[in-house]
């Protein structure tokens, strides 16, 4: 009877070093494995085009600027917008590429005290960022839309959608020019 338990005992230690050694090669692997580089996807670098310094035009000759920079290692796009004199509108987004979601996520506020969130990405060669929202008690449909996207230039559409984004209004149109 001790043999038997004394064998039972032994496979049983050795069944926990077999496993105890798996655990611990499994966890040099990891370790010896490179971390991924934070925002490294190449989704994450759909935003490149808008990084810079802009001269703005919109509308009957009002002009505005918006400087964009790549801030917090790289990994989030921050925009500062600045109307014009006629309208002094200031506001600022960040934007970042979120991989678990494969979509691109930017949060706007500015001094008239608003607040948009927007989701979205690359789509035939259009940046689209949209939300759902309420306007006047009202559910809408938002999206920003750039396009005709050149090393120097780039149009932004604002527009909004009242059935359900099967149709959409402009409502506020800006070209871009690199400063």
């Amino acid at each position: 009877m001790k043999n038997i338990d004394r064998r039972s005992t032994a496979r049983r230690a050795i069944a926990a070093l077999l496993l105890l050694g798996a655990m611990v090669a499994g966890a040099a692997e990891d370790a010896a494995a490179p971390p991924a580089k934070p925002c490294s996807a190449p989704q994450a670098g759909q935003f490149d085009f808008w990084v810079g310094e802009w001269d703005l035009s919109w509308g009957d000759g009002e002009r505005g600027r918006n400087t964009v920079s790549r801030i917090l290692g790289g990994c989030v796009v921050q925009e500062q917008f600045e109307g014009s004199a006629k309208q002094p509108f200031r506001g600022m987004s960040v934007s970042v590429y979120d991989p678990d979601a494969d979509l691109w996520r930017q949060t706007w506020v500015d001094d008239q005290g608003g607040y948009l969130d927007f989701t979205g990405g690359m789509q035939d060669g259009r940046m689209i960022l949209s939300r759902t929202g309420t306007v006047k008690g009202n559910t809408v449909h938002q999206r920003m839309v750039f396009y005709n996207i050149a090393a120097d230039s780039f149009d932004w559409d604002w527009e909004t959608s009242r059935d359900g984004g099967r149709t959409w209004e402009l409502r506020w149109r800006i070209h871009y020019q690199r400063r």
